[in-house]
C-alpha cells in the first residue's frame, strides 16, 4: 500500500488541516479587530488583555460548539469551514465585554472589605429578583 503522505488522500488531509487553521486564524483576527475598534482600550495593558480574552473566548467557545453538536464533518467543504469560522467569530465577541465588566466591577470595589463586597452583591441580587 502506498504511504498516505504521497497519495491524494494525504494531500486532501493536508489542505483540510491548513484550511481549518487559516479559517480559525482569520475568524479570530477579525473578531479581535472588531472588539478592539468598537471599545478602544484605555491603556496598552487593557489592549493586551482584550486581545488575549478575545482569542481565548473565540477558541474555547467555538471549539465547545463544534464538539458539543458534532460539527466536525463541516470541515469537508468551504461552506462548512466558513460556518465554523462564524462560530469562532461570534464566540469571541462577548469574551472581551465580560472581562471588561468584571475588571470595572473589581476597580469599583477597591478599598472595600470582602464583607462590603458580598453585601453589595447580595443587595444587587435582591434588587434583580424583587
Amino acid at each position: 500500500m502506498e504511504p498516505v503522505s504521497t497519495s491524494t488522500l494525504g494531500l486532501g488531509a493536508f489542505l483540510k488541516f491548513y484550511g481549518a487553521a487559516i479559517m480559525v486564524t482569520l475568524a479570530i483576527c477579525l473578531v479581535a479587530t472588531v472588539v478592539i475598534m468598537m471599545r478602544l482600550p484605555r491603556s496598552p495593558q487593557e489592549w493586551a488583555v482584550g486581545l488575549i480574552c478575545t482569542v481565548v473566548s473565540s477558541l474555547a467557545g467555538g471549539s465547545f460548539i463544534i464538539v458539543k453538536w458534532g460539527l466536525h464533518e463541516w470541515v469537508t467543504d468551504i461552506w462548512g469551514m466558513i460556518a465554523l469560522g462564524g462560530f469562532f467569530f461570534v464566540c469571541g465577541l462577548p469574551g472581551w465585554a465580560i472581562v471588561r465588566w468584571t475588571f470595572n466591577f473589581i476597580n469599583k470595589q477597591e478599598g472595600k472589605t470582602i464583607i462590603e463586597v458580598v453585601k453589595e452583591l447580595k443587595n444587587a441580587k435582591d434588587d434583580l429578583s424583587g
